[in-house]
């Protein structure tokens, strides 16, 4: 890390800092096949997974049963491929890993607990335009990977791809250290930012959440604090069913779900484009009310009641409805009611 700070001015200097940070992304996609694929003859036959999306690109798996060309017949060939037009594209550094695991409810991802048939060692790649896709020709013997599946007696198998984006680096603004007393100076409190950074990092996690196309590391004795609904989902009935270490979560999109949690790792919110504010902090409201965090909830109601308008008044109001916000939904009504009419402007947005 590259850290900058300045002083200046007459009397007392001024001090701030900064910090250069490698700009990264994590995730994993599972891909599972049918064993039975193994016993495609034709040679160059390619199959792709569904697109998913990792680091703000998107990315496709590309699988060859029988070799992609015929000097890798008899091997599965597999590939990582940026699946996005060549206009788009943005060069990024990738660390990839290909790992075929027999089918079971368990993550490896956090846990060792599924048993690995085969895998290839971490392998750094450049992906741009020129070079979308990356990966290995003879990944693995197709005579072998059908001998292992028939003697575990398994139909299916998973192939998946553990990948590290990065993005380059970025600038952030750190709290500057106080001026050195004579004394012992405490220092401000810094637990936000250590936790923060357990989040960015994903160290220790023990909980995996897939939301839409992207996953979430996380640490379970966090959000169990932060939330009596995580407490439950993730102290209760999962462990008491044995399941596995990754929850799905419906009915909310990836962006809404990570700035939940930076709120749950650092009591604050990430700072978002101003054009998109408005429809994040609906949909925060309906996260914060969802996993009961009252503190997100009364940030957002705050949030959205100076945010009323003619255009917004309408679904601000039925959010307050249905999520028990007396203090916005008397904010809207307040502003229907106004002097200048706000109702039949409303009204008259819907009939035009």
């Amino acid at each position: 890390m590259f850290a900058a700070s300045s002083a200046s001015g007459r009397g007392k200097p001024s001090r701030s800092s900064s910090a250069i940070l490698a700009d990264i992304a994590r995730g994993y996609h599972d891909l599972k096949i049918d064993a039975c694929s193994l016993a495609v003859p034709t040679v160059g036959e390619l199959l792709l997974s569904c697109p998913f999306t990792v680091g703000g690109r998107r990315w496709r798996l590309m699988y060859y049963p029988n070799g992609d060309r015929e000097e890798t017949a008899g091997h599965v060939s597999l590939y990582l491929r940026l699946d996005e037009d060549a206009a788009a594209i943005r060069p990024a550094t990738v660390q990839y890993q290909f790992i075929i695991l027999k089918e079971q409810r368990a993550s490896s991802f956090l846990r060792n607990q599924e048993k690995k048939l085969h895998t290839i060692p971490v392998t750094t790649s450049r992906f741009n335009a020129a070079h979308r896709a990356w990966g290995w020709s003879t990944f693995a013997k197709k005579e072998a990977l059908t001998q292992q599946l028939r003697l575990l007696k398994a139909n299916r198998f998973t192939i998946r791809c553990e990948i590290v984006v990065h993005n380059g680096f970025r600038a952030v603004q750190e709290q500057a250290a106080p001026p050195k007393a004579a004394s012992n100076t405490v220092p401000p409190p810094d637990l936000q930012r250590h936790l923060g950074d357990l989040l960015r990092t994903g160290r220790g996690a023990d909980v995996v959440f897939e939301v839409g196309s992207e996953t979430f590391a996380a640490h379970r004795c966090v959000l169990a604090a932060r939330s009596p609904v995580f407490s439950a989902e993730l102290f209760g009935a999962m462990v008491e069913s044995g399941a596995a270490a990754v929850v799905r979560v419906e009915e909310m999109e990836a962006p809404v779900f990570q700035a939940l949690l930076c709120f749950v790792y650092t009591d604050s919110l990430p700072v978002t484009n101003k054009e998109d504010e408005d429809v994040m902090y609906q949909h925060l409201l309906v996260a914060a009310d969802r996993y009961d965090l009252q503190r997100l909830k009364l940030i957002c109601e705050d949030k959205l009641s100076k945010r009323i308008g003619v255009s917004t008044v309408e679904i601000i109001l039925a959010l307050a409805e249905q999520h028990h916000c007396d203090g916005l939904k008397k904010a809207c009504l307040d502003f229907l009611r106004g002097p200048e009419n706000q109702l039949r402007a409303v009204v008259a947005t819907h009939s035009q």
